[in-house]
């Protein structure tokens, strides 16, 4: 299971609500524009994509997905490039192992991938805080090496950044 009913409402209404969530996708546009174009993307996917600002700041149509979403929830196809940025920290604890396995699924070549690992300035309406997993790096990179060949990877206050690839890319 991605998200249970009652989180995905949680997070529609979140972004219903709040103009400032879900829109941080175009942080990440010039790394993004370099890995598609050195991997020769043919497709790009927003897994996660909230307000679909990575579309916006690339200013071409890619794929989107976000489950709290209408219009963008359909599970999505798998991609040569998929971008995961601030979307980990936002998975019911529960699904994440799913949602990793879901990520794995849908990358064909290269996955981006930020997490914050700091607490949210931003709360669900049955006030949890919006990050639902607050873990340092150490914690989450074996998760991700599990299902991918990490490639770069780099940490600032607050959250980290990495490359990775899906396992046998590389021959």
């Amino acid at each position: 299971m991605l998200i249970t009913e009652e989180y995905r409402k949680l997070n529609a209404q979140l972004h219903k609500d709040r103009p400032d969530y879900g829109v941080g996708g175009h942080k990440y546009v010039a790394h993004i524009k370099e890995v598609a174009r050195k991997i020769g993307a043919h497709t790009i996917l927003d897994y996660g994509c909230g307000k679909r600002m990575l579309e916006k700041a690339l200013g071409y149509a890619i794929n989107n997905y976000d489950p709290a979403i209408p219009g963008v929830d359909a599970t999505p196809e798998p991609a040569d490039l998929v971008v995961c940025t601030d979307v980990l920290e936002h998975i019911e604890p529960d699904n994440l192992d799913d949602v990793l396995d879901d990520l794995k699924r849908v990358t064909k070549n290269t996955l981006v991938l930020t997490v914050a690992t700091r607490t949210a300035k931003k709360f669900l309406a049955d006030g949890r805080n919006a990050h639902l997993i607050v873990q340092p790096a150490k914690w989450w990179l074996p998760r991700i090496m599990d299902r991918f060949e990490l490639i770069q990877f780099s940490a600032n206050q607050g959250e980290f950044l990495c490359f990775a690839e899906a396992h046998g890319v590389r021959q």
